[in-house]
């Protein structure tokens, strides 16, 4: 069986110690010595540094800047796919919308840098966890509006909309920021208009 090291002693030693040890207060002085410094090695672990729900959102509004940038480069990303679609034609836009989601991240990490941002959170917030997760739904979720598109390439649109509303969501317990709701509101709101058009 692998040794489990207590403080700075192997298994072994420390059980040695304690049968070496016939005083009971001498053996209760090691054992509160090893806890404070396991206590101590927990307290400075990167993990526990985001402990509460508060401190994992603010450790995530610290990194990426409340997810604003992601934000503003997703939103450019959307008017050069419109633009795209009102100069040439509603299929290249769908390509456009789809090769521009994937630089979305790098470009925003790229920002990030410049503004001077980690663009990371702290190792151990689990809240970076449900972000990728969120993220791995989000791309789950693409074919279908592309399926969506070959029966009417104008509701691969409407689709990603509804995609995109509830990714934001998600943000709202990400960041502890409620306006992510409303925008993701907005974004299935919108959805439902475009289809009252088509």
């Amino acid at each position: 069986m692998d040794e489990v090291i207590v403080g700075q002693y192997s298994t072994t030693e420390y059980m040695q110690m304690l049968v070496a040890s016939h005083d009971k207060e001498s053996s209760c002085q090691y054992i509160k010595k090893d806890i404070y410094k396991m206590a101590e090695a927990s307290l400075s672990d990167p993990i526990n540094t985001t402990g509460t729900l508060v401190q994992a959102q603010t450790d995530m509004c610290k990194g990426y800047a409340n997810g604003s940038i992601g934000i503003i480069v997703s939103g450019f990303i959307w008017l050069i796919s419109a633009t795209v679609s009102y100069q040439y034609t509603a299929d290249k836009a769908v390509w456009t919308l789809l090769i521009g989601g994937i630089i979305i991240h790098p470009v925003s990490i790229l920002f990030y840098k410049i503004i001077g941002l980690s663009g990371n959170h702290s190792k151990g917030n689990r809240l970076g966890n449900l972000g990728m997760e969120g993220t791995i739904f989000m791309i789950m979720c693409i074919p279908i509006a592309f399926g969506l598109s070959l029966q009417h390439v104008e509701w691969f649109f409407q689709g990603m909309l509804l995609i995109i509303g509830g990714r934001y969501l998600t943000f709202s317990s990400i960041y502890g920021i409620k306006l992510y709701w409303i925008l993701g509101a907005i974004l299935g709101l919108q959805h439902a208009y475009y289809f009252t058009l088509a």
